[in-house]
Protein backbone atom coordinates (compact mmCIF):
# COMPACT_ATOMS: atom_id res chain seq x y z
CA UNK A 1 0.00 0.00 0.00
CA UNK A 2 1.27 3.32 -0.46
CA UNK A 3 0.22 6.82 0.94
CA UNK A 4 1.76 8.80 -1.99
CA UNK A 5 3.68 11.65 -1.14
CA UNK A 6 1.20 14.50 -1.52
CA UNK A 7 -1.26 13.08 1.08
CA UNK A 8 0.01 13.51 4.71
CA UNK A 9 -1.27 11.10 7.10
CA UNK A 10 -0.66 11.41 11.06
CA UNK A 11 -0.35 7.71 12.72
CA UNK A 12 0.48 6.54 16.26
CA UNK A 13 2.08 3.58 16.96
CA UNK A 14 0.89 0.83 19.48
CA UNK A 15 3.65 -1.79 20.57
CA UNK A 16 2.31 -4.20 23.05
CA UNK A 17 6.03 -5.15 25.23
CA UNK A 18 4.97 -8.88 26.79
CA UNK A 19 7.14 -9.53 29.94
CA UNK A 20 6.52 -13.40 31.61
CA UNK A 21 9.02 -15.39 33.11
CA UNK A 22 10.49 -16.51 30.05
CA UNK A 23 11.95 -12.79 29.41
CA UNK A 24 15.74 -12.88 28.95
CA UNK A 25 16.43 -9.14 28.76
CA UNK A 26 17.63 -7.36 32.28
CA UNK A 27 14.97 -4.34 32.30
CA UNK A 28 12.18 -6.82 31.27
CA UNK A 29 13.39 -9.60 34.48
CA UNK A 30 13.45 -5.84 36.48
CA UNK A 31 9.73 -5.02 35.47
CA UNK A 32 8.73 -8.66 35.75
CA UNK A 33 10.34 -9.17 39.25
CA UNK A 34 9.05 -5.39 40.49
CA UNK A 35 4.97 -6.03 38.97
CA UNK A 36 4.81 -9.62 40.14
CA UNK A 37 5.38 -8.46 43.95
CA UNK A 38 3.15 -5.59 43.96
CA UNK A 39 0.35 -7.97 42.60
CA UNK A 40 0.94 -9.93 45.23
CA UNK A 41 1.19 -7.16 47.70
CA UNK A 42 -1.83 -5.33 46.00
CA UNK A 43 -4.00 -8.78 45.17
CA UNK A 44 -4.66 -8.67 49.07
CA UNK A 45 -6.93 -6.01 49.20
CA UNK A 46 -9.67 -7.53 47.30
CA UNK A 47 -8.69 -11.10 48.72
CA UNK A 48 -8.02 -11.20 52.18
CA UNK A 49 -9.49 -14.31 52.73
CA UNK A 50 -6.84 -16.14 50.41
CA UNK A 51 -10.21 -17.57 48.77
CA UNK A 52 -8.49 -17.04 44.99
CA UNK A 53 -5.33 -17.58 43.65
CA UNK A 54 -5.64 -16.58 39.91
CA UNK A 55 -5.55 -13.11 38.66
CA UNK A 56 -8.72 -14.15 36.19
CA UNK A 57 -10.44 -15.70 39.15
CA UNK A 58 -9.71 -12.94 41.70
CA UNK A 59 -11.54 -10.36 38.71
CA UNK A 60 -14.22 -12.68 38.17
CA UNK A 61 -14.97 -13.02 42.11
CA UNK A 62 -14.33 -9.45 43.30
CA UNK A 63 -15.17 -7.07 39.78
CA UNK A 64 -13.25 -4.28 41.64
CA UNK A 65 -10.17 -5.96 41.08
CA UNK A 66 -9.90 -4.49 37.87
CA UNK A 67 -7.90 -1.95 39.88
CA UNK A 68 -5.05 -4.02 39.83
CA UNK A 69 -3.69 -2.85 36.49
CA UNK A 70 -3.71 0.62 37.84
CA UNK A 71 -2.35 -0.26 41.20
CA UNK A 72 0.56 -2.88 39.77
CA UNK A 73 1.45 -0.26 37.06
CA UNK A 74 3.30 1.75 40.08
CA UNK A 75 6.00 -0.46 40.35
CA UNK A 76 6.71 -0.01 37.08
CA UNK A 77 6.25 3.88 36.19
CA UNK A 78 10.47 4.28 37.27
CA UNK A 79 11.37 1.44 34.42
CA UNK A 80 9.67 3.15 31.97
CA UNK A 81 11.31 6.10 32.85
CA UNK A 82 14.75 4.48 31.90
CA UNK A 83 14.18 3.99 28.27
CA UNK A 84 14.82 7.68 27.89
CA UNK A 85 11.51 8.74 26.12
CA UNK A 86 12.09 5.86 23.79
CA UNK A 87 9.69 2.96 22.59
CA UNK A 88 12.60 -0.31 23.67
CA UNK A 89 12.66 -3.02 21.20
CA UNK A 90 11.35 -0.92 18.41
CA UNK A 91 14.51 0.10 15.47
CA UNK A 92 14.05 1.52 11.78
CA UNK A 93 16.20 -0.46 9.44
CA UNK A 94 19.44 1.00 10.49
CA UNK A 95 18.99 -0.40 14.16
CA UNK A 96 17.88 2.83 15.83
CA UNK A 97 15.66 3.56 18.64
CA UNK A 98 13.13 5.73 16.53
CA UNK A 99 9.83 5.64 17.96
CA UNK A 100 9.39 8.75 21.12
CA UNK A 101 6.79 7.16 23.63
CA UNK A 102 4.38 10.09 24.08
CA UNK A 103 1.89 7.58 26.42
CA UNK A 104 1.60 3.87 28.13
CA UNK A 105 -0.57 1.28 29.73
CA UNK A 106 -0.11 -1.91 31.55
CA UNK A 107 -1.59 -4.74 31.71
CA UNK A 108 -1.87 -7.79 33.97
CA UNK A 109 -2.57 -10.82 31.42
CA UNK A 110 -2.41 -13.08 33.99
CA UNK A 111 -0.69 -13.97 37.53
CA UNK A 112 -1.03 -16.18 40.28
CA UNK A 113 -0.03 -15.68 44.11
CA UNK A 114 0.44 -19.17 44.06
CA UNK A 115 2.87 -19.04 41.38
CA UNK A 116 5.22 -16.71 39.87
CA UNK A 117 5.35 -18.65 36.34
CA UNK A 118 2.16 -17.75 35.79
CA UNK A 119 2.86 -14.23 35.95
CA UNK A 120 2.49 -12.39 32.99
CA UNK A 121 2.39 -8.92 32.13
CA UNK A 122 1.90 -6.11 28.97
CA UNK A 123 2.93 -2.86 28.53
CA UNK A 124 1.27 -1.17 25.61
CA UNK A 125 3.45 1.77 24.44
CA UNK A 126 2.04 4.11 22.22
CA UNK A 127 3.97 6.70 20.05
CA UNK A 128 4.06 9.96 19.49
CA UNK A 129 2.58 11.34 15.99
CA UNK A 130 4.26 10.53 13.27
CA UNK A 131 3.75 11.67 9.44
CA UNK A 132 3.50 8.38 7.38
CA UNK A 133 4.76 9.60 3.95
CA UNK A 134 5.02 6.33 2.02
CA UNK A 135 5.36 2.70 2.22
CA UNK A 136 8.27 0.94 0.61
CA UNK A 137 7.97 -3.12 1.14
CA UNK A 138 7.47 -4.26 4.43
CA UNK A 139 8.57 -0.68 5.63
CA UNK A 140 6.83 2.62 6.80
CA UNK A 141 8.18 5.44 5.91
CA UNK A 142 7.85 7.88 8.75
CA UNK A 143 8.75 11.21 10.24
CA UNK A 144 8.09 12.99 13.63
CA UNK A 145 5.65 15.62 12.43
CA UNK A 146 7.80 18.26 13.78
CA UNK A 147 11.02 17.10 12.04
CA UNK A 148 10.33 19.51 8.54
CA UNK A 149 13.39 21.40 8.50
CA UNK A 150 13.58 25.43 7.15
CA UNK A 151 13.81 23.96 3.52
CA UNK A 152 11.17 21.30 3.31
CA UNK A 153 12.88 18.45 4.10
CA UNK A 154 11.99 15.61 6.74
CA UNK A 155 14.12 13.86 8.70
CA UNK A 156 12.83 9.78 8.21
CA UNK A 157 12.74 6.82 9.49
CA UNK A 158 11.81 2.97 7.75
CA UNK A 159 10.14 1.17 10.10
CA UNK A 160 9.69 -2.11 9.69
CA UNK A 161 6.38 -3.77 10.27
CA UNK A 162 6.60 -6.57 12.76
CA UNK A 163 4.82 -8.31 14.83
CA UNK A 164 3.53 -6.26 18.23
CA UNK A 165 3.54 -3.11 16.43
CA UNK A 166 0.22 -1.87 15.23
CA UNK A 167 -1.13 1.41 13.78
CA UNK A 168 -3.19 2.67 16.78
CA UNK A 169 -4.72 6.01 15.26
CA UNK A 170 -4.70 7.33 12.27
CA UNK A 171 -5.54 11.00 10.75
CA UNK A 172 -6.03 12.32 7.18
CA UNK A 173 -4.25 15.85 6.95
Amino acid sequence: MTTGMNSKRTITFCYRKIIDAASVKTWDKYVYESSYNEYRMQAQLYDQEKKYSSFSDLVQQVPAAERLHFLVSAAVTGYVQQLGGKVPDITDNLGRTCLSISDYRFEIINSDIKNKEMHRVAINFFSKPLFWHDSVGQNLLVSPVESENETGEWMTSLVPVQPFLSIYSLKEN
